[in-house]
């Protein structure tokens, strides 16, 4: 009699088990490439984006979302560990982490989950991330992505999907650039006007409304799979365009990120916050939904009481840094430091003397502002020689200068501000083990290249 109670126990505790595994939400985090959060339709962008326009009205949209560094490998080596850049390993361009750190695979495989990843990874080494690879190729896979819904909602376990786009990466040749004329556009006014800027500007337009389908198409798939209302959904943009003072640079245009989450019964419809999140809290947030206890050392922490609608507000300060050490044409060595609260952004330029370069200022698109800066243009050349000649600080009312125009370093009327987020940053440097301009020169010793997996070489 005892054994067969025994038994029947046992029975019951397993069927709980497999319930409650079966009732944690399944996660998809979708993931852009070089796009400016201010291009997208819901945040008062030009681009046609439907389809993030939707979820944004079935779900939460984020005003202050930021990743810690304005460049792709590390942004995804930051979501994926929860760690800032200097702390996993990974600061510089196509860098990896230390091997002995843990990323969100770790987490949740424990936890009963399938955590996948398709599309751009940009990640090393695969020890660190062992992600399940979804196909090969820089976008999503959508056929693996119907396959691995089909297996969940035929009973498989929950899942953590990563789906990883390359768009709108330049250079851009993808989406109907007929849609936007290029007289038509808009250019914001941090962009010199020039013909070939606007051309650029076009093509890069018609690609994020291709990325806009990507969303849409796995939207459409886990509604064929019946797996819509019990999935938590995030949409981020990454860091900035191509184009001055986005990608590359610790302005907001650089660092900070759309995001729009739907979790259907969840997540209010049409509901808005200012909290501020960071990319290091994605993987703590979603640990969080998995019903796992609060790990550490990690950086970022769960913002599920946001999403839930019991907080309006998440972190303080949020923080930035560059490295051009390893880029394509960067300068050898231009470290860029920033830390922004709700009103005020601090940015400070360790290698000031230095040319600023990358990518972007070998591109014809530049290469037209500079023709027209030396024609006499006097706007092109304020522009041009802002890019590319900082102070040593910079500090912007963001309330009152969004767009970073106005640099107010030298206003005595703020210096309480700039010795205050100075303390911070400074603070926050120490923390990470940061040193500033010896931390830069130290910047190709974690460059290797990153990893892709065998279907993808």
């Amino acid at each position: 009699m005892f054994i067969r109670y025994i038994s029947i126990l046992f029975f019951l505790t397993a069927i709980l088990s497999i319930d409650a595994v079966s009732q944690r939400p399944n996660m998809v985090f979708i993931i852009a490439d070089d796009c400016t959060f201010r291009d997208i339709g819901c945040y008062g962008g030009q681009a046609k984006t439907p389809n993030i326009d939707k979820l944004a009205k079935q779900g939460m949209r984020f005003t202050r979302c930021f990743q810690a560094a304005p460049m792709c490998s590390p942004t995804r080596h930051n979501i994926y560990t929860g760690l800032y850049p200097v702390k996993s390993g990974a600061w510089p361009n196509h860098t990896r982490a230390y091997p002995h750190v843990k990323s969100i695979v770790h987490h949740l495989k424990p936890l009963g989950y399938r955590v996948t990843q398709t599309g751009k990874t940009h990640i090393n080494p695969r020890e660190v991330f062992p992600f399940e690879n979804l196909g090969g190729g820089k976008n999503p896979d959508m056929k693996y992505i119907d396959r691995l819904f089909s297996e969940t909602a035929k009973g498989g376990k929950p899942f953590c999907l990563f789906a990883c786009s390359n768009e709108p990466h330049s250079p851009w040749n993808k989406g109907d650039a007929s849609a936007y004329p290029p007289a038509k556009i808009k250019l914001p006014p941090y962009i010199v006007d020039t013909p070939r800027v606007r051309e650029d500007f076009s093509n890069y337009l018609a690609e994020v409304t291709y990325y806009d389908s990507q969303v849409g198409e796995i939207v459409e798939l886990l509604e064929k799979h019946g797996l819509s209302d019990n999935t938590l959904l995030m949409v981020v943009s990454e860091q900035g365009n191509s184009f001055p003072f986005a990608k590359w640079t610790c302005y907001d245009h650089g660092l900070q990120s759309a995001m729009v989450v739907r979790w259907p019964g969840k997540v209010k419809a049409g509901s808005e916050t200012d909290a501020m999140v960071e990319y290091v809290d994605v993987t703590p947030t979603f640990i969080d939904l998995a019903g796992g206890e609060p790990v550490a050392p990690v950086d970022g922490k769960s913002f599920l009481p946001v999403l839930q609608g019991k907080a309006d507000a998440h972190k303080e300060h949020v923080f930035g840094i560059m490295t051009t050490r390893g880029i394509i044409n960067g300068t050898d060595a231009y470290a860029i430091r920033s830390v922004r609260d709700t009103r005020y952004k601090l940015i400070l330029n360790l290698n000031h003397e230095s040319k600023f370069t990358n990518a972007c200022t070998k591109s014809a698109a530049f290469q037209s502002m500079v023709t027209k800066a030396n024609a006499g243009d006097k706007t092109a050349k304020r522009l041009v020689n802002a890019y590319q000649h900082r102070p040593a600080v910079e500090f912007f009312d963001m309330e009152k200068d969004p767009l970073e125009m106005k640099n107010l370093a030298g206003h005595s009327d703020y210096q309480k501000h700039v010795s205050r987020l100075r303390t911070k940053l400074n603070a926050w440097m120490k923390d990470q083990g940061d040193q500033g301009v010896e931390t830069e020169l130290k910047a190709n010793e974690r460059q290797g290249g990153n990893r892709r997996n065998k279907k993808n070489k």
